[in-house]
């Protein structure tokens, strides 16, 4: 029974809404937070309370709720063209442009991009790409895909099977086909008495076992987020990708580089694998390319991918995949603001001027006898409750601490992230350092609430 008061937005949520992602006890005891509009980086519901939203809706809203230049630019485009697609060779002036523009700001001289409507669908499409590409050129057996443990892919069937969590089990995935590797995460899975040099070592050596079981010749590809998002924000092992990078070159496996949280500024560079040193064969984008106002991806294929694309869409005369709504004129439009935005109004700036308030603020919450770390790059940020610091023992999962401290964030007016046992946060670009003194200091209010009623 619906215990909120009839007709409450609460109720009326409740009532017709299916819930993703949801913790649902909590939504029975509290109710849905419907949101009504924002203000820079502040969203505010319908009883008028105000929410300091740090995880920027979901990674992506890194310009605020309420930049006119955004808005104005959709508006723009819909008054001049407001709806195409990008099939049979016709395409906006638009789709033209952002194409110029991402082949511009990526790592690659030059190159090509296939639009979609998010990084599901973008994962989704290249692994497409990549079995393609195996009937093409004459090894159809090349069908396998290697991501990592707690990395997230994204939600169809085929990137929910790339994605490393558990929780995909209920729907039967992953498929046969999927396979996944260990997890980068050195203060977790590192072996006592195990140099982070050592563990990174081991990983690469994991990999190349892998390889070899498998078979090189079954394997189309490797899948990988310079920092892990919804995994729990986990930066990678130091040496990380130039290790299993040089793997994959010896195999002649590409590496796909899953940007959709990391691209455009998050790390402090415009792309994750810049932060790392590392050049992938392709870079999968969404979130920050429009900055959150408009659902769009894309798959941005370097020079030896763009040349094998093109000549296995010339042998079956087409490459027989898209979605309606493929390279949006106005998606493209505010996708190329966004770019704008970040880049040249002192968004990405920001980020860097951030960074070290942000890991300060981090590093003194992280010295309570209950986070067992923290981690991150650049402006995304995790800290992991523990029950015992010294043996990094977590919770008991029935005491749901990390939804309990984001409970208690919404009631300070602060919105966070609970993944796991960890809290992230990963707040808008356009923080100013006394929202971020606002943000630790609701943070630390509602950890001491809670750690006060289970530690």
């Amino acid at each position: 029974m619906n215990k909120h008061a009839p007709n409450s937005w609460e109720a009326r949520a409740d009532e017709h809404s299916f819930y993703g992602f949801t913790d649902l006890p909590t939504i029975d005891d509290r109710g849905a937070i419907v949101l009504t509009h924002g203000n820079g980086p502040y969203v505010y519901d319908v009883h008028g309370r105000e929410y300091l939203d740090g995880n920027s809706g979901l990674w992506n809203m890194v310009a605020g709720f309420d930049h006119k230049g955004m808005a104005e630019a959709a508006k723009a485009q819909y008054d001049r063209f407001p709806g195409y697609h990008a099939f049979f060779g016709r395409m906006s002036d638009q789709t033209v442009m952002l194409s110029e523009k991402l082949i511009e700001v990526s790592p690659f001289e030059r190159g090509k991009v296939f639009y979609t409507n998010s990084g599901s669908e973008a994962n989704d499409t290249m692994v497409k790409m990549l079995w393609m590409l195996g009937w093409a050129e004459g090894t159809p057996q090349k069908r396998k895909i290697i991501t990592r443990i707690n990395g997230y892919h994204g939600v169809t069937a085929v990137a929910a099977s790339m994605t490393g969590k558990p929780y995909n089990h209920v729907f039967g995935l992953p498929f046969d086909e999927f396979i996944h590797v260990g997890c980068p995460h050195y203060w977790r899975f590192g072996h006592d008495g195990e140099t982070e040099a050592e563990f990174t070592a081991r990983l690469a050596q994991e990999l190349e076992d892998t390889i070899q079981k498998e078979g090189a010749d079954t394997i189309a590809g490797f899948f990988a987020e310079p920092v892990m998002g919804a995994g729990g924000v986990i930066p990678p092992s130091e040496g990380y990708f130039q290790a299993i990078q040089k793997v994959l070159k010896k195999h002649n496996i590409p590496l796909i580089s899953d940007e959709v949280i990391t691209g455009f500024g998050r790390t402090g560079e415009t792309w994750g694998c810049q932060t790392y040193d590392f050049v992938p064969d392709v870079i999968i984008s969404s979130k920050n390319l429009t900055a959150g106002y408009f659902p769009m991806g894309a798959v941005i294929l370097g020079p030896e991918m763009t040349d094998r694309m093109q000549a296995a869409s010339e042998k079956f005369d087409e490459f027989p995949h898209g979605f309606t709504a493929s390279g949006h004129p106005v998606g493209c439009a505010v996708a190329l603001k966004a770019i704008d935005v970040i880049m040249n109004e002192g968004l990405i700036d920001n980020v860097r001027t951030l960074t070290p308030l942000f890991e300060e603020g981090m590093a003194r919450i992280a010295e309570h006898k209950n986070i067992g770390e923290w981690r991150g790059k650049g402006l995304m940020g995790a800290l992991e409750a523990v029950a015992d610091k010294n043996t990094k023992e977590p919770f008991d999962g029935s005491l749901s601490v990390s939804e309990r401290i984001a409970n208690a964030c919404t009631d300070q007016g602060l919105i966070c992230r609970p993944l796991g046992q960890a809290i992230v946060l990963c707040p808008a670009f356009i923080l100013t350092p006394s929202q971020m003194d606002e943000m630790f200091g609701k943070l630390e209010k509602a950890l001491d609430g809670v750690f006060a009623e289970v530690g």
